[in-house]
């Protein structure tokens, strides 16, 4: 090549991009055709990832496959997923640290399910357990009145059990006072000992002479049948003993009035007692006597008399 002479290749020829300025287009530089500006440069669109680097040729061609949820697609890996490329890449040395080889992996969506289950669970769970206890709450009355006590299940009532089915079966009985007894003979009323219960601490005195007594007309007596009566009285030392009475007609042996309470020296404040008998009572109305006969021992101050249904000993 000479001064003057370019050679055989023109203008356009030399410069690719001749076809940009106005004296290569003038002497008829066109735009390359099929490239990016470049002689022989070939403009070929690949499906992302499927480019080969460091080898030679063409890169083969990726076969279609169809998206699955959850798994990479291939049109979208990226270039340092694929053998011999993107070796020490800084995204290459990143997959490294996940396993698999310096391979990327893809979301960890089977991880993903089965936390989502376990909270669904988590919750269903405790829906459950919040209406159980809610339930729980709402019949705990009726669940307590249900259960049955130790008590009933062995079939033996509890003491305090009987004996409200025996008050609920036996009707209340009157108690008759000092006051309210008619007074025999010589007998008097008193309240000089201290210890009855009567009223104002009133008793009966003066029954330790033959003929004194004290008679109790009972109304409102429920049925015909066995019932205790019961007398409060007071003595010391010696047992005494006096008649009972019933209805008009003298009642098995001697009433017992016995030094229960062990009171001494004349103490009668101390002598305060009880004794009873079974008789067999009418129902309505009966008169109860307690008198000293021949015979008797009769040194007692008399307070109460009251009665109880059936044969009982207090």
């Amino acid at each position: 090549m000479t001064a003057g002479n370019n050679g055989a290749s023109t203008p356009e020829d030399d410069d690719p991009f001749g076809y940009l300025y106005a004296d290569g287009q003038a002497n008829g530089a066109q735009p390359p055709s099929g490239g990016y500006g470049y002689p022989n440069s070939v403009n070929r669109v690949r499906p992302v990832g499927t480019r080969q680097y460091g080898q030679q040729g063409p890169a083969p061609q990726a076969p279609p496959q169809q998206g699955v949820y959850g798994q990479p697609n291939a049109h979208y890996a990226a270039p340092e997923t694929l053998p011999g490329g993107g070796a020490g890449t800084p995204h290459a040395h990143q997959s490294s640290h996940g396993g698999g080889g310096g391979r990327g992996r893809g979301p960890n969506t089977k991880g993903l399910l089965i936390g989502a289950i376990a909270v669904v669970a988590a919750v269903v769970i405790g829906i459950s357990v919040a209406m159980i206890g809610g339930d729980d709450e709402d019949g705990g009355d009726s669940q307590a009145d249900s259960t049955p006590t130790q008590s009933q299940d062995s079939g033996e009532p509890t003491p305090s059990a009987s004996k409200s089915a025996g008050e609920e079966e036996k009707a209340e009985l009157p108690t008759a006072d000092a006051k309210a007894m008619r007074l025999g003979g010589t007998a008097a009323l008193a309240s000089d000992v201290e210890g009855a219960r009567s009223d104002g601490g009133i008793y009966v005195a003066n029954l330790n002479q033959p003929g004194n007594s004290v008679t109790w007309t009972v109304n409102d007596i429920p049925e015909d049948g066995a019932y205790t009566v019961f007398v409060r009285y007071s003595t010391t030392d010696d047992p005494q003993s006096m008649t009972l009475t019933v209805n008009g007609k003298e009642f098995g042996s001697k009433l017992n009035m016995d030094n229960f309470a062990r009171a001494e020296d004349g103490d009668f404040s101390k002598g305060w007692t009880q004794t009873y008998a079974w008789p067999t009572l009418n129902k309505g109305s009966n008169t109860i006597s307690v008198s000293c006969g021949d015979g008797d021992k009769c040194n007692v101050l008399l307070d109460q008399l009251w009665l109880k249904e059936g044969q009982v000993k207090k």
